[in-house]
């Protein structure tokens, strides 16, 4: 490998972990000293001593949902008394995280980017705690005198429609059920079936978790803990129960330190330590729910698995490790779907527990699934491993490919839209607005209340004429739980249009 080649390998050289249980709101960590705790513990991890991250050219930070910093990474840079020539704050999405560090990795190709920390933190624990007790928390407000002003990367785009949230379509914890429950009939199981194997696939993901050193919830569940309704796990939106969603209400925080051989080499990191990006993708479905080919697939995790891996030149059986995607069940069997993973392949979907277990910090969860994914090719010098990010529905999508073996090519990414053209040309179907006549269900979800009581149906369906259409369903809480023991999708009936929102009058 020559110098010059050296100079532009990017190399990932250090990751740091944090969780923080059960803190005094008065005495906790905020989100930036969490993260900066992660960073310490990332130098450490590279072999590293703190002081030389005051040589940091690129601080990046991951959008935080829980605080509001005036200059996150800014901020953050000052902690360690460095002044980067660059300062990335992103924008929503949970594939931030594997899109930031394809994106800096790019920069180090390019000659751009010498050395870069990346983090992300939450600490919406301690805040709610602190809310319960009416004790005001006494956080910086994250000014960062002498620092530029940070570079906004990502799209503030929202992720509904207002058709969609019209009809409640406005929360992660209602729009993933639809998706499962097309997969329950994409995969043609039984209500009966599909609740035994979303248990299954759960109880194995609370495995990892419990065994995670740094894990919200290290417990191991069984499979019909997961999936049974009771007082400390009632149905949120079904066929969802509170252990198979997300929890945001963590105080966690992850780094990474990346740069090139070269630099990696005159900073005295270990070789050990080096793990390498083979490839990287970065791809989006059609943007709104309701404009989706369907609801059981993912083109855009295709297309980008598919990019990654002929970037890296690896098939997909030369992966042993993966972590998938995992805010509801869905994210993780679409993944799957979509990379071509049998359901019955032995090998683990998770490195974390994934983030019903492991926990979901905001944003930041694939940071901790990359440092993780750090650790586990360490142990087993050679081998490879896949991350998968995921932001708002099914929507934005990042991987990255990596392994501890050295490249034998530069790297050299496509741009994102050179394939990201092959997603945008595949047909939607056309919405309509003010639906009326007879229609068919494609997918559904009965969301409950605090108390576990249904409440409200939400339909996704098609019109005679092809036409897509979304409604709520019609009934009283009698009427909206018999179609979590009756299947739905495919039943036929009126749309009513009605002001603000259309119904559907099932057969």
């Amino acid at each position: 490998m020559s110098r010059l080649n050296e100079d532009r390998i990017p190399v990932l050289i250090g990751g740091g972990q944090v969780t923080q249980r059960n803190a005094d709101p008065k005495e906790a960590q905020e989100p930036l000293g969490l993260m900066a705790t992660a960073a310490e513990r990332a130098a450490e991890d590279a072999g590293l001593r703190v002081a030389e991250l005051a040589k940091l050219d690129l601080v990046a930070v991951v959008n935080i949902l829980g605080w509001s910093y005036a200059n996150p990474p800014g901020a953050l840079a000052a902690r360690f008394e460095a002044k980067p020539s660059h300062l990335w704050y992103s924008t929503l999405g949970g594939n931030t995280p594997q899109w930031l560090v394809n994106e800096i990795a790019a920069r180090i190709a390019a000659g751009e980017v010498q050395f870069a920390l990346l983090a992300g933190a939450e600490a919406l624990a301690t805040l709610q705690r602190a809310r319960r007790a009416k004790v005001p928390v006494q956080w910086s407000t994250g000014e960062a005198p002498g620092q530029r002003a940070p570079t906004i990367l990502g799209s503030n785009r929202p992720g509904s429609n207002d058709v969609e949230m019209a009809h409640g379509m406005t929360l992660p914890v209602v729009v993933y059920p639809l998706f499962e429950n097309a997969l329950r009939v994409h995969y043609g199981h039984s209500l009966e079936g599909h609740r035994r194997y979303l248990g299954e696939l759960c109880a194995r993901m609370t495995e990892v978790a419990a065994s995670h050193p740094y894990a919200w919830f290290p417990v191991q569940r069984s499979a019909e803990e997961i999936v049974t309704p009771s007082k400390d796990n009632r149905m949120v939106s079904y066929p969802y129960t509170k252990y198979m969603n997300a929890i945001i209400e963590v105080d966690q925080g992850a780094a990474l330190l990346l740069t090139s051989v070269a630099q990696a080499k005159k900073l005295g990191v270990p070789h050990d330590r080096w793990v390498y990006l083979w490839g990287s993708a970065d791809t989006q479905d059609h943007w709104f729910v309701s404009e989706r080919v369907n609801y059981w697939s993912s083109p855009a995790i295709r297309v980008a698995a598919g990019e990654a891996l002929r970037m890296a030149e690896w098939s997909l059986s030369e992966i042993e490790f993966f972590d998938l995607y995992s805010c509801f069940p869905c994210a993780v069997q679409i993944g799957r779907d979509a990379l071509g993973l049998s359901k019955h392949d032995p090998r683990p979907l998770t490195v974390t527990g994934g983030l019903p277990y492991f926990g979901g910090p905001g944003n930041n969860y694939v940071t901790h699934a990359i440092a993780t994914m750090l650790d586990v090719l360490r142990r087993h010098p050679g081998k490879r491993g896949l991350v998968s990010g995921l932001g708002w529905y099914v929507t934005k999508h990042s991987i990255g490919l990596y392994s501890t073996e050295p490249p034998p090519r530069p790297f050299s990414r496509r741009d994102p839209s050179q394939y990201q053209q092959e997603i945008d040309c595949m047909a939607r179907p056309e919405l309509a607005l003010r639906p009326c006549g007879r229609g068919k269900v494609e997918t559904y979800t009965i969301v409950h209340d605090r108390d576990g009581a249904p409440v409200r149906g939400i339909v996704i369906g098609r019109l005679a004429d092809g036409h897509r259409f979304l409604a709520n369903l019609q009934g009283d809480t009698e009427a909206l739980a018999q179609w979590e023991q009756q299947e739905l999708i495919g039943v036929e009936g009126e749309v009513r249009s009605q002001e603000p929102v259309n119904l559907f009058l099932p057969d």
